[in-house]
């Protein structure tokens, strides 16, 4: 049975636009969550189904499950998740499944735990538990066969396309033995299963619990035997290579495993209360977080005081989660409500559960005083204003994309580390010129120097032309832009 792209249906939320489920060939629908970088599965033959890595808005699976006319009888989890919520338990009470995850998993509730090599079967379909170690400790990944015929290998953060799953999520002490482990346990899995098995990872499509990039959507195990490094190395050459490049994660990840072990408990996706000028006020005296959601350059023309630009995208989740100091109240703006339920979806998946409040429509309804406002220029109006006065540029970029090049004589604090480095960014009068790579982190990080009383230009322009305009520390062209 196949079928094609579906809206998500029966929710009172807004769907994001870029997250329909998406059918792909034979009995496998992949539901696409590209704001975390993660995929969930609906595997069935036509009456009886899995769910694989369920995300926490599960409405949409069971849209997919009501399409597809099946029934759930198993919802697998290859691991504890670091990198977002799971709707595994509520999915599986939802449908009535068994919720199945390694027995060796230390959790609070009640599961079906498998070991290495244990099978289940629903309906026609196969599975085969292997322990595959890496990612994390009890990480299981699932060969799954209809009658017989291999259907799919989900191997969860484990084997990846082109890639592997990161090892440090569980700390740097113990990033070495599974390191060496997640080489062993892919080299295992290319060894158990045909090489013509479809692989179907949960992780790399933009996550960062994948060890390195990658660029490809569909893959083979036989396929990943030619492009993956840890298929190709021996275990030594990939382990300091996978050690030596892992870059920063996202600072909430450390809560998403213990709420994952206590079970994660139903989504309220009702909207919140709105919030008129004089709440917004206290809401920011009392060091509330207020977060515009609108494009970088409409908020650059007119804001609240003291609030942050976080443009609804698909990053937004990843850096909001990143940047709020853990259990700070936000309240979000935007300039509808279908906006601001689009937020709240993304930011469940993290376990950011209940904004404090909204607010909708013009903002000057959002503040009793006058908006605020800064500059927006491109790289050439920087070239420009380095000829006639002295500024400050500020590089909000990654350490590890720092390191291809930079622009001369500039400062570079990485968005993540921005907040707790605020006091090495000049005061006025310094003119503080912001930049990344195409301008969203540089725009998030000029709302907050804003905030914080900074004068600041956002650069809103893609890093390539800061070349044309001799810029840069080298004469080297930006060759691999990447990031956003």
């Amino acid at each position: 049975m196949s079928a094609g792209p579906r809206t998500e249906m029966g929710s009172s939320w807004a769907p994001m636009s870029a997250d329909p489920p998406v059918a792909v060939p034979a009995e496998v629908v992949v539901i696409a969550t590209p704001s975390l970088g993660h995929h969930s599965y609906l595997v069935h033959d036509g009456e009886a189904a899995i769910v694989v890595d369920p995300q926490r808005d599960v409405d949409r699976v069971l849209d997919a499950v009501r399409t597809e006319g099946v029934r759930v009888t198993h919802v697998l989890e290859t691991h504890v998740h670091n990198d977002y919520v799971s709707g595994g338990l509520q999915l599986a009470h939802a449908t009535g499944a068994d919720y199945v995850l390694s027995a060796a998993e230390d959790v609070a509730f009640e599961r079906l735990g498998l070991a290495d090599g244990d099978i289940l079967r629903a309906g026609g379909l196969t599975v085969t538990a292997w322990h595959t170690p890496g990612h994390t400790f009890q990480h299981l990944a699932y060969e799954v066969r209809l009658n017989g015929a291999a259907v799919g290998l989900f191997s969860g953060g484990s084997l990846l396309f082109g890639s592997t799953g990161r090892p440090d999520l569980l700390g740097s002490e113990a990033a070495p033995f599974l390191a060496r482990a997640q080489h062993r346990s892919a080299r295992r899995l290319s060894a158990l299963v045909p090489p013509g098995m479809p692989l179907y990872p949960t992780h790399g499509f933009g996550s960062f619990c994948a060890a390195t990039t990658t660029t490809h959507l569909r893959s083979t195990v036989g396929r990943e035997r030619a492009v993956n490094p840890a298929l190709m190395l021996p275990e030594g050459d990939y382990v300091r290579r996978l050690l030596d490049g892992l870059g920063a994660y996202p600072a909430y990840y450390a809560h998403m495993a213990p709420i994952n072990r206590g079970g994660p408990g139903p989504i309220d996706a009702t909207p919140p209360a709105r919030a008129d000028a004089a709440e917004l006020s206290r809401r920011l005296e009392h060091g509330e977080w207020i977060v515009d959601l609108r494009d970088r350059t409409v908020f650059a023309l007119g804001h609240v005081p003291g609030s942050v630009n976080v443009p609804l995208s698909s990053s937004f989740v990843t850096y909001l989660g990143w940047l709020l100091p853990w259990g700070r109240p936000v309240t979000l703006l935007g300039a509808s409500a279908g906006e601001v339920s689009a937020a709240q979806r993304e930011l469940v998946r993290i376990g950011i559960d209940r904004p404090a409040a909204m607010a909708t429509g013009h903002p000057r309804s959002w503040t009793g005083d006058e908006l605020a406002s800064y500059p927006v220029a491109d790289y050439a109006a920087l070239a420009t204003a380095r000829q006639k006065r002295k500024v400050v540029v500020l590089d909000v970029r990654r350490h590890e994309e720092r390191g291809g090049w930079h622009v001369a004589d500039s400062l570079h604090v990485p968005l993540h580390e921005l907040r707790p480095r605020l006091d090495e960014i000049p005061h006025p009068p310094a003119e503080v010129w912001v930049h990344c790579q195409v301008g969203y982190r540089a725009a998030i990080a000029a709302s907050m120097l804003a905030a914080a009383a900074r004068r600041v230009v956002l650069i809103d322009d893609d890093a390539t032309n800061a070349a044309a305009f001799h810029l840069l520390a080298d004469t080297d062209a930006i060759t691999t832009p990447g990031g956003s």
